[in-house]
């Protein structure tokens, strides 16, 4: 995508003009906030006004200026416009694992976004999810995180059943708070991922 393709992109093709499509939610503080026509949906497609949105150059650079709030809510924050947009879960998700170095505490997992956002699992990425579940209940759904938010709440990523089940594979016994479980060693840091059998 050319840079005059990038600058259209952010006005006219994306942005409707103000009053258009957008609404303006009155905040506690009374002033607007504008809610941009974008839902990303749970399986990470991208709809704006209600239709995917598919060039994938667009995708990446929209994605790289997503951002949350201090209340949890999602921003789309570009040079020119920022607005609220709807997320049904998080807006990426963990297509890809790669793991370097030896395995076991020493290795670094690293995974690839539907974004191709690259990010190595860590004390700055961690990996968090409910483990701490009874077995004969439905597996927890793990997340990692990407990057922080303006707040408590972090941009994160959900480790797609694929890329979860390489994890499983990988997985190795382990203790969190004294309960035994099942994890991950990426850069000498565990992550629980279930309870031990």
């Amino acid at each position: 995508m050319s840079a005059h393709d990038c600058r259209d992109a952010s006005r006219s093709d994306v942005f409707p003009a103000p009053g258009a499509s957008e609404t303006i939610t009155a905040t506690a503080s009374g002033t607007g906030v504008r809610q941009l026509p974008f839902l990303i949906r749970r399986d990470g497609t991208w709809l704006y006004r209600g239709s995917p949105v598919t060039r994938k150059a667009m995708l990446c650079m929209f994605s790289s200026m997503l951002t949350r709030d201090a209340e949890g809510t999602y921003w789309l924050k570009t040079p020119m416009e920022s607005g609220v947009i709807q997320v049904e879960d998080v807006p990426y998700i963990a297509v890809e694992l790669d793991f370097r170095g030896s395995c076991g505490r020493h290795q670094t997992l690293c995974f690839r976004t539907n974004m191709d956002e690259l990010v190595c699992v860590g004390p700055d990425h961690p990996i968090s999810c409910d483990w701490d579940r009874p077995i004969d209940e439905c597996g927890s759904i793990p997340y990692v995180h990407l990057r922080n938010g303006e707040g408590d709440f972090p941009v994160r990523a959900r480790i797609s059943r694929s890329v979860h089940f390489e994890l499983a594979a990988l997985a190795v016994p382990g203790h969190v708070e004294g309960k035994p479980c099942l994890g991950v060693w990426s850069q000498d840091c565990f992550f629980p991922l279930s309870r031990q059998p």
